[in-house]
């Protein structure tokens, strides 16, 4: 399952899991010495076969401090848990979706008043980032397309200053999971910051969706970390887990961004494999032990 399904449908609950087992034979995240340098994070989407409160369970035991792409409704639930959103959202207006966002001029009324009214709802549940789409090409060409998001953005970010928040625009691939994606490679992205100016808008730089396209990643992070807000992970080739089993070196990976001076939140957004929730929480576990450098 995609992303873009999730959001579009929505997230469906299995209803009520045992997890009791799960939890109590899980181990909490330790760190070796001294305090842990990022914050972990998970996207919501990745474990919808969880409800809100089981995944909210698991990630307090794993250690977690954030369920991202959430929404208001799922915020004051996780508040409960003591969780925040490093990465949020809500339902789209009508007509528009994540291939078909802010490059579409005949979108920017609609996500006008969706910013509008999302950024103090967010900045009121102490959630800090909220994720912007480029949306596909649909014909237009790379300059136009730059020219429409920073006319809707020019717009949204005095609302977001004045709330801090920070909206970020995520890179996506156009090879495997989002054709004809605009935002693919990074230095679209960069042009775009540049246009804006604001400290308020950042690159949500996804490395699994960076790798499909320009691979090159660590030198990209040391080149542009002062672009990036957050990173989602996932494994290449499938988008599975980060383990030793696909091209990605995560530790090295999570070096770099370490040394850029990054000390915000490292999402979890790969698709669990496995027979059981057991071992879709355990790869959980196991990617942010590799990402806790």
């Amino acid at each position: 399952m995609k992303r873009r399904d999730v959001l579009i449908h929505g997230v469906a609950s299995t209803g009520a899991l045992a997890l009791q087992p799960l939890l109590s034979a899980a181990k909490d995240l330790r760190h070796s010495g001294s305090p842990p340098v990022f914050k972990h994070s998970v996207s919501r989407w990745c474990y919808g076969f969880l409800s809100i409160r089981e995944l909210c369970e698991a990630a307090v035991d794993i250690g977690l401090e954030s369920i991202e792409l959430t929404g208001p409704a799922e915020w004051v639930v996780m508040k409960e848990y003591g969780l925040t959103s490093a990465m949020g959202w809500d339902t789209y207006p009508e007509g528009v979706t994540l291939d078909d966002f802010a490059c579409n001029p005949t979108n920017h009324d609609g996500l006008l008043k969706y910013y509008t009214d999302l950024i103090p709802t967010a900045a009121n549940a102490g959630v800090h980032n909220l994720i912007a789409l480029s949306g596909q090409r649909q014909g237009r060409s790379s300059a136009d397309n730059l020219e429409h998001t920073a006319k809707l953005m020019a717009k949204v970010l005095p609302i977001a200053a004045d709330h801090d928040i920070t909206i970020s625009i995520e890179y996506l691939n156009s090879k495997v999971d989002h054709p004809d994606h605009q935002f693919d490679h990074m230095q679209w992205g960069v042009n775009l910051c540049d246009r804006l100016n604001s400290d308020h808008f950042k690159i949500l730089y996804d490395i699994y969706h960076a790798q499909i396209m320009e691979g090159n990643v660590v030198a990209t992070i040391r080149q542009y970390s002062d672009y990036i807000s957050h990173y989602h992970t996932a494994g290449v080739p499938g988008r599975h887990h980060i383990d030793d089993t696909q091209e990605l070196n995560y530790s090295f990976v999570m070096e770099a961004i370490r040394d850029t001076g990054y000390r915000g939140y490292i999402g979890q957004e790969f698709i669990p494999t496995g027979e059981s929730n057991e071992d879709k929480i355990g790869q959980l576990r196991q990617a942010v032990e590799i990402c806790s450098v």
